[in-house]
């Protein structure tokens, strides 16, 4: 590294000094925690499990399971660390580490979600050449192109980020380490870092958040020139569960990252909502709202019995 730091380790200031409060956000979280765990593993079992399920929409949907519980992963088990220790640090390569996988995990969302966009357009707008279109090699390929896009654009940013000294400050207000949240920390120029910071923001998310917003353009004016209600119907709730992920993960992630470090309550929110929040309410979403995937527990349950 080439980082001249003085300072070696961080303290993570976390979400309340009180030893009570602390307590209670452990089992909180803790639960929160498990529960993002069960639901992503059991949809991806079940998405493996019943040969109904393995279309390019289910493919992707598996794809978001696995990329959820490897970000819920890059922090929820530190701040669950951090709420039981009077010692509440991180060291500066760890920290910086956290923050490449945080960047690495939720910019592949942010493009998985763009490609879950585009899949809904071709499902919606040419559903017989759909299975033609959507062919398993082209899925493979968008998906590793989401997670080389991601893991390059952070890359990139954590190698800029290297360059930062941190001399006297080491309190963290936040649970967990992310970029912005270091700025104030450092006694060197973070405008190289700030910039790569934003340039990132808007071509990698702001971009992916354009996609998806052209594709339900397009998905909107098919749907509408359906003739009958009941196929209105049935086409927009296709694209429901796809579209309130969307509204969940960008209205916090984006907000977390263009918006001025304050160390305020809402910046922690919005961190809380994309990080660990938002993991745990993607299974439900498709779930609840899917009746091919409950029919498809269905079938497993009485394959059981």
């Amino acid at each position: 590294m080439r980082n001249h730091s003085v300072v070696s380790e961080f303290i993570l200031l976390g979400l309340s000094a009180d030893s009570q409060i602390q307590a209670l956000l452990f089992v909180l979280f803790l639960v929160v925690y498990l529960l993002t765990l069960m639901g992503n593993l059991l949809l991806l079992l079940v998405i493996r499990a019943d040969s109904h399920l393995h279309t390019p929409m289910y493919f992707f949907l598996g794809q978001l399971s696995f990329l959820d519980l490897c970000h819920s992963s890059v922090s929820v088990p530190k701040l669950l660390e951090n709420l039981l220790s009077e010692k509440k640090t991180i060291s500066v390569k760890g920290c910086l580490a956290q923050v490449f996988f945080v960047f690495a995990t939720g910019g592949t969302e942010s493009c998985l979600l763009a490609v879950m966009a585009y899949d809904r357009y071709v499902a919606i707008s040419s559903p017989l050449l759909y299975s033609q279109m959507m062919n398993r090699q082209l899925c493979i390929g968008l998906v590793w192109g989401s997670w080389s896009l991601a893991f390059l654009d952070a890359l990139i940013n954590i190698l800029v980020a290297l360059n930062l000294d941190f001399c006297e400050a080491q309190n963290i207000h936040h649970f967990s380490c992310e970029l912005p949240s270091l700025y104030p920390l450092s006694c060197s120029d973070v405008s190289a870092s700030f910039t790569a910071l934003l340039c990132s923001s808007l071509l990698h998310f702001f971009g992916n958040f354009l996609l998806i917003f052209f594709s339900y353009v397009r998905i909107l004016s098919t749907i509408l020139s359906i003739s009958s209600a009941t196929g209105r119907s049935k086409a927009f709730s296709t694209c429901s569960s796809h579209l309130t992920a969307v509204i969940f993960f960008y209205g916090s992630g984006l907000l977390r990252y263009l918006m001025p470090n304050s160390g305020y309550t809402q910046e922690l929110i919005f961190s809380l909502q994309y990080s660990v929040v938002t993991p745990m309410l993607n299974p439900l979403i498709y779930s609840l709202k899917n009746r091919e995937v409950k029919a498809a527990v269905r079938r497993i349950l009485r394959k059981c019995v």
